[in-house]
């Protein structure tokens, strides 16, 4: 069984600000914000949801097939995704537009502005899935993941018309999509990952109330930031996972991605509710950890020994039957 994932592929270009952006703004001006922020450092990093999803899938051992639409600059990207597990072969590539862009700037508190040029992506709107599925077998999961609005629609009524189990993850098209796309994207997912703020613009656009949304997918993912993360299923109790202790706090950029990546993971490897989203609760920790949303070093029993610390040595034992990532 292959797990598909869709989505952005994009570049990273992350800068931070040595201040408060709330500092800066004006509460009777903001319908005429104007501002421009110095900030103290840039990097330039690989990223996009589905890249850093497969990046993470792959550091956990599985074999992710990435699927959405590049530019003629990804090959030395291509190269690094490939040497970290995932299948690239499905990736399509424009003859006329670049890869994504991603550009975001973070605050003292971990706020973020960031803007998106989809460039390649909307290209992605092109592919079928199915041809992938020939190619690398029935799916465990379709990743439904933010890139083109009309490839996400797309991927999700050929999911639905070939009985293939998908997840949607709208994340930042959220903002853009209306409450009709949404509902589209969201109905009959077998999970649907959104934080917390996400879920409630979901609500707030569809119409649906938290009840409906439960009772129209198979299970709702929330992370709920420093809370850790919530997994509910209808007529279910719901599982409360606790994040890990961080041994720093460097960037956000990413962990919303690795949390799924970790919870993939963990129902490829059938996996209950509760240790799916205590792997990604860990690799999610990872993240935050650097800068970049690809540059962790997940090390087997450096992981394992902080899933032990963290939610107990039967975690640990559980994940370790499984887990296959490089040593130490």
């Amino acid at each position: 069984m292959s797990i598909i994932v869709t989505g952005s592929i994009a570049t990273d270009h992350l800068m931070t600000f040595p201040g408060r952006f709330s500092d800066s703004l004006v509460a009777d001006k903001l319908d005429r914000v104007s501002l421009s922020f110095l900030v103290d450092s840039l990097e330039v990093r690989r990223g996009g949801v589905a890249a850093n999803i497969c990046f993470g899938l792959g550091c956990l051992g599985l074999r992710p097939v990435l699927v959405d639409a590049v530019g003629a600059d990804f090959d030395d990207y291509r190269s690094w995704l490939e040497r970290h597990g995932v299948d690239t072969a499905s990736v399509h590539v424009s003859d006329v537009h670049h890869t994504a862009r991603f550009v975001c700037t973070t605050d003292l508190d971990a706020n973020q502005l960031a803007s998106f040029y989809p460039g390649a992506m909307s290209e992605a709107r092109e592919i079928e899935l199915s041809p992938v599925v020939v190619r690398v077998g029935e799916p465990e999961v379709v990743i439904i993941g933010p890139s083109d609005p009309e490839a996400m629609v797309r991927h999700t009524d050929e999911c639905r018309e070939r009985g293939f189990p998908f997840a949607a993850d709208p994340s930042q098209q959220l903002a853009r999509m209306d409450g009709d796309e949404i509902r589209l994207l969201v109905d009959g997912a077998a999970y649907l990952f959104t934080n917390e703020y996400e879920a409630a613009l979901t609500e707030q656009k569809t119409g649906w109330s938290a009840d409906e949304i439960l009772s129209r997918v198979g299970c709702r993912v929330t992370t709920l930031g420093p809370q850790g993360a919530r997994v509910e299923r209808k007529g279910q109790p719901e599982v409360i996972v606790g994040c890990p202790r961080e041994e720093a706090k460097v960037d956000p950029t990413g962990v919303g991605d690795a949390f799924r990546a970790g919870y993939v993971a963990g129902l490829a490897w059938g996996l209950s509710d509760e240790r799916c989203a205590q792997v990604g609760s860990m690799l999610a920790t990872y993240v935050i950890e650097t800068v970049g949303t690809q540059e962790y070093d997940l090390g087997r029993q450096r992981f394992l020994d902080r899933i032990a610390e963290a939610y107990g040595d039967e975690a640990a034992a559980d994940i370790s039957e499984h887990l296959s990532c490089p040593m130490p």
